[in-house]
C-alpha cells in the first residue's frame, strides 16, 4: 500500500465561508482516501512502524542495519548524552593504512589489526594521530 500523498489533498472549495459545499465533496473525499492510506499504512512496507504500549517501535520493526544514503555520519544523540550498547560492541578491524586514509575526528575509536608494531590494538584519534591503546592480558576470573 502506498503512503499518503499531500498533493492529493486540496482545500480550494473548503477555505471560505462562501464556498459551495457541493464543490467541496471531491476534496473531502480525496482527503479521506489519503487518511485511509495513513491508517492502512501502519506496519506495512513504505508505511509507518507501529508503536508498542510504551510508545516505542518494537524491535521486530527495526532494521538490522542503519546506514546513511549520503556522505553524512549516522548520529545517535540521546537526551542523556550516553549511548548504551548492551553486551558487545563490534568494531570492524582496520589496518594502519586504512585508518590513516580516513578523515578522522578527535575522539574517534577504532580496532586496528596491525597498529601496535604489527599486532592488533584499539586506537584513539587525538586530533593529529591515531594513538595505540595496547591490548593487555587475556581476561580471566
Amino acid at each position: 500500500m502506498a503512503w499518503a500523498n499531500v498533493n492529493n489533498v486540496t482545500t480550494t472549495h473548503l477555505d471560505s465561508a462562501t464556498d459551495d459545499p457541493s464543490q467541496a465533496r471531491v476534496e473531502l473525499y480525496n482527503a479521506l482516501i489519503e487518511l485511509r492510506a495513513v491508517i492502512n499504512g501502519r506496519n506495512t512496507a513504505s508505511g509507518i512502524a507501529p508503536l508498542d504500549a510504551n510508545s516505542l517501535i518494537p524491535g521486530a520493526n527495526l532494521p538490522n542495519t542503519f546506514s546513511t544514503t549520503t556522505s553524512n555520519n549516522l548520529v545517535l544523540q540521546p537526551d542523556t548524552g550516553r549511548v548504551a550498547v548492551q553486551d558487545i560492541l563490534n568494531l570492524t578491524p582496520l589496518t594502519v593504512a586504512q585508518l590513516n586514509a580516513l578523515t578522522a575526528i578527535e575522539g574517534d575509536v577504532a580496532y586496528c589489526s596491525d597498529g601496535n608494531s604489527g599486532t592488533e590494538c584499539v586506537a584513539v584519534y587525538n586530533g593529529t594521530d591515531w594513538k595505540v591503546v595496547a591490548l593487555g592480558a587475556t581476561i580471566s576470573v
